[in-house]
């Protein structure tokens, strides 16, 4: 069988090689772009009630151990700003991009 002017057998198939890795690179990105949104709303979460821990005076201690509790390898750090206590945290989300919190709750746990 000799191949004929304008034969397209076979195109399809180079076609799908060729996208292939464009298609698989775009979906592992969303992937990678959704796993860093859900760590950073459970970051945010832990700092909200870090705040609220350390504005009813907890320890260090224990506010540090509810963000690494809710996201594990997440550092945080414990700020008093007038009458409000502040908590701030980062941790490492996919693909070496770091995503930050900050809380605050009023002092004395009102």
């Amino acid at each position: 069988m000799r191949p004929r002017p304008g034969d397209d057998r076979g195109s399809v198939v180079a076609e799908f090689a060729v996208a292939l890795p464009a298609v698989a690179l775009v979906l592992l990105l969303g992937a990678g772009v959704l796993a860093a949104g859900a760590r950073h709303v459970r970051l945010q979460d832990a700092v909200s009630d870090a705040a609220r821990l350390a504005a009813r005076g907890e320890s260090n201690d224990r506010v540090t151990a509810a963000i690494t509790g809710a996201v594990p390898g997440a550092r945080g750090a414990v700020d008093a700003r007038d009458d409000l206590v502040c908590v701030t945290a980062s941790a490492s989300a996919l693909l070496g991009i770091d995503v930050h919190a900050t809380a605050c709750a009023l002092a004395g746990g009102l």
